[in-house]
């Protein structure tokens, strides 16, 4: 794995996908604070729709949060991990927006 630090995109689910239920604004924090403590921030987009089918060929339509981080290819396989357990999910999709992350500083 490298060092690089390149722009991801997790998607995030909004509700628990066996029964339809919302997962509290708490427990979204709580996975905020976990990817901040990683990567040193994120930045959260409104929601979206989606639809999957899963490895037992069932169909599944869920409303997703996607989320963007700035880290290396070893934090987002850590971030993956915690969202899998955090969110009880089959699967998590995340995937790179940017090779290349530029942040400047003002000069203190």
């Amino acid at each position: 794995m490298t060092d690089t630090v390149k722009l991801y995109e997790v998607l995030v689910p909004a509700s628990f996908w066996v029964t339809k239920t919302k997962f509290s604004y708490e427990h979204h924090k709580e996975w905020d604070a976990f990817v901040v403590g990683i990567a040193g921030g994120l930045t959260v987009l409104k929601g979206a729709k989606g639809t999957w089918i899963s490895p037992s060929n069932v169909a599944h339509y869920d409303r997703v949060i996607p989320c963007r981080v700035a880290c290396t290819r070893a934090q987002l396989e850590e971030i993956i991990d915690f969202t899998l357990t955090h969110y009880d999910q089959e699967a998590v999709m995340a995937y790179v927006v940017s090779e290349e992350v530029i942040v400047k500083h003002k000069d203190t």
